[in-house]
């Protein structure tokens, strides 16, 4: 085997490294540039897109501190309109309630007043009617038809002793 003689197997290894080193040589001025490139670019996009994740990280928790401060006041806006809600609808019961007890005073007041308003005026015709009757039956009595005046002062009596009779 001529590739073992040891004459041509270091001219061999010789020619070999030669080659290898050319190829590194070629290697390292032609296609590890570009590589290297590219690896480079590589790193920075990624390292600019960690940057980035980070910087929409911080944004998003700053987002969610200022929408968890606006959901707190809106909480407290919430409470606040409740309560002022809840006050004014208490104030309008008891604006109700006031205004329907004054409205029962007046009517029971006015109820009152009309009852004692018929009650004078029953009074009244009672008192009339009886002057009547005391005029007929006194009539009957004489015998004869009386005058004005006479009729006038027998119903001023018979009211007076009715009067009598009653506080009696």
């Amino acid at each position: 085997m001529p590739q073992f003689d040891s004459h041509f197997f270091s001219s061999l290894i010789f020619w070999e490294l030669l080659s290898f080193g050319i190829l590194l040589w070629v290697l390292y001025k032609f296609a590890l540039p570009p590589i290297l490139e590219t690896l480079e670019t590589r790193e920075r996009k990624i390292r600019e897109s960690l940057d980035q994740a980070e910087q929409n990280r911080a944004a998003a928790e700053q987002k969610l501190k200022a929408y968890e401060a606006k959901l707190q006041v809106a909480a407290k806006e919430v409470e606040t309109i409740l309560s002022e809600a809840k006050q004014k609808a208490q104030r309008l019961l008891d604006e109700n309630e006031q205004r329907l007890r004054a409205e029962s005073q007046r009517i029971k007041e006015e109820t009152t007043q009309d009852i004692e308003r018929e009650r004078r005026k029953a009074i009244q015709d009672i008192k009339n009617q009886t002057a009547d009757l005391a005029i007929l039956v006194a009539e009957k009595v004489i015998g004869r038809s009386l005058s004005n005046d006479d009729q006038h002062r027998f119903a001023q009596e018979a009211l007076a002793a009715v009067a009598a009779q009653s506080k009696n």
